[in-house]
């Protein structure tokens, strides 16, 4: 997968500060996306982990609000 011209693993998840990055956003908006159930994420390790998105959730995310 291709996520601002960079190829990601699709089993590879993305931190909060990783897809701000992508969007050239604040970590502050990408975590009111995900508040607001706009953008999918997940906590596999609980709040010690925080946030993580996967690319094609992050895909789906651009092409539905055409960040």
């Amino acid at each position: 997968m291709v996520v601002d011209d960079v190829v990601v693993a699709e089993d590879e998840l993305l931190t909060v500060q990783e897809v701000a990055a992508k969007l050239k956003t604040t970590p502050a908006t990408v975590l009111r996306w995900i508040r607001e159930r706009r953008l999918p994420a997940y906590k596999p390790g609980g709040d010690r982990m925080g946030y993580r998105v996967r690319p094609s959730d992050l895909e789906a995310f651009i092409n539905e609000y055409r960040v």
